[in-house]
């Protein structure tokens, strides 16, 4: 009796032990992601070489600065397209029987694998595996996107799905929801049996390949409330843990609630490219979503557009980005105290020395990092004002844009942001502490230029 009593008490400390890990376990994407994605500089025609070229030069130049996460965005199951698709998204052709030209490489379960094309070091047997262990073996995180739902060859071939016992994929489907640009899916039902399944069934073998990281596109306009959900659980009972981020925007702010349980990212606008008139809109929307700006959930503003861009599309020639100087200055500062997450667009093979030193800038990827109670405080004549507190501090991060084609001379009372007593202002940009001012702040900027700082008020504490 007492050797029965001893092994349920020791049964009873091992689960209370497992449950307090678990209450104890870090959130995922606890700070912004930040990352490279593919599609801004290659479009839908990444190669493996790039991918890991560019990894090579993350985990060289930017790991150190908290840049992680690499990402192969869409189509990587296609066919390796021809230069004259580079400006459209590859499209699907039914022949007389039915079936889908190209075929495209997919497992017995209608799951899609790698183009060996694209991607020679991957086999239909280990799918993007060797690749995810090339970016680990660099002490980085491997990503990769995907298209909402089930391809339409699925459908076609009626391929099983695993996991449910006497259902493919042909009574899953949604063959009346498709994506306007990319014919390669039907949505899922998920009020079928075995809708579910199919999408644990991806999970199952990303986790397999090692990925940290999905970009769901086609989920956000319209809202697809119940395969968000679907890809959440997938994600949750998959045994490996990853970010997860739906695509591309505008997700609907009522909807602000929702996506918020469900995603660690979610895409405020539609693709964001650089020109100016994008970037102006953005300070909008990044304030219109700051109630859902919480730990472990991020607002997205899109991928950074510096650098070079477009090399194989998908959108203009390719190109260094079109915003000026104070133009890039301001998109990453913007970024940074959103707390948007940071995916870099241009293709850091070629990236020039100011793009590298707009990346590595320390104190300001501290903001987007660190800081908490983020919002902007001021909307006037031009002048963008944003604020963020430092953690465990009465030290603050304040940010001045100055939206107005024209150069502007602005000053601040400080009161007005909150701010008493003698403050020492450091600007992080420039690395430079200008001294301490106690009532008054004054500065000048171009216009679309900005300047971002650190105020120091420890003498008053």
């Amino acid at each position: 009796m007492n050797k029965l009593i001893t092994v349920r008490f020791l049964f009873l400390l091992l689960i209370c032990g497992v449950a307090q890990a678990q209450n104890n376990k870090q959130p995922l994407a606890v700070s912004p992601p930040m990352g490279w994605n593919s599609y801004n500089c290659f479009g839908a025609t990444v190669r493996e070489n790039e991918v890991k070229a560019n990894a090579d030069v993350m985990a060289k130049k930017l790991h150190q600065f908290g840049w992680e996460y690499i990402v192969i965005d869409y189509c990587w199951f296609y066919p390796h397209p021809p230069m004259s698709l580079q400006d459209n998204p590859p499209q699907f052709r039914l022949p007389k029987d039915g079936s889908y030209v190209p075929w495209l490489a997919m497992d017995d379960f209608g799951r899609l694998l790698p183009d060996q094309g694209k991607f020679p070091s991957c086999p239909t047997s280990l799918g993007f595996k060797p690749i995810a262990d090339y970016v680990h073996g660099l002490g980085l995180k491997f990503g990769i996107h995907l298209m909402r739902g089930i391809p339409r060859q699925a459908v076609w071939a009626k391929t099983p799905v695993k996991g449910a016992m006497g259902i493919d994929a042909s009574m899953i489907a949604d063959t009346t929801s498709t994506c306007g640009w990319l014919n390669s899916m039907y949505g899922i039902n998920m009020d079928k049996d075995g809708a579910q399944e199919y999408l644990n069934s991806l999970f199952e073998l990303y986790a397999q390949w090692g990925v940290d990281f999905v970009k769901i596109d086609d989920l956000s306009n319209p809202y697809s409330t119940k395969e968000i959900e679907g890809y959440h659980k997938a994600i949750d009972v998959c045994g490996r843990e990853m970010v997860f981020s739906t695509s591309p925007g505008a997700t609907p702010l009522n909807e602000g609630s929702h996506v918020e349980k469900q995603a660690n990212m979610w895409r405020v606008s539609g693709d964001f490219w650089d020109n100016w008139e994008q970037l102006f809109n953005m300070f909008e929307l990044a304030n219109q979503w700051t109630p859902y700006r919480t730990t472990g959930h991020w607002p997205d503003l899109d991928m950074l557009q510096l650098g070079r861009l477009s090399r194989r599309g998908p959108v203009g020639n390719e190109r260094e980005t079109r915003f000026t100087k104070d133009e890039q200055f301001t998109h990453l500062t913007l970024w940074c105290i959103a707390k948007s997450p940071l995916m870099m667009g241009g293709d850091l093979t070629v990236a020039d020395s100011f793009t590298v030193s707009l990346l590595s800038n320390e104190e300001v990827l501290a903001v987007n990092q660190n800081s908490i109670n983020n919002r902007q405080v001021k909307k006037e004549n031009g002048i963008v004002i944003w604020m963020a507190d430092i953690p465990n501090s009465n030290d603050k991060y304040v940010a001045f844009f100055n939206t107005s084609d024209h150069k502007a001379k602005f000053s601040i009372e400080l009161k007005e942001l909150g701010l008493k007593g003698k403050l020492e202002f450091r600007d992080l940009w420039e690395k430079k502490d200008l001294g301490k001012f106690n009532r008054v702040f004054t500065t000048e900027l171009n216009g679309h230029a900005c300047s971002i700082y650190k105020i120091n008020s420890f003498k008053n504490k």
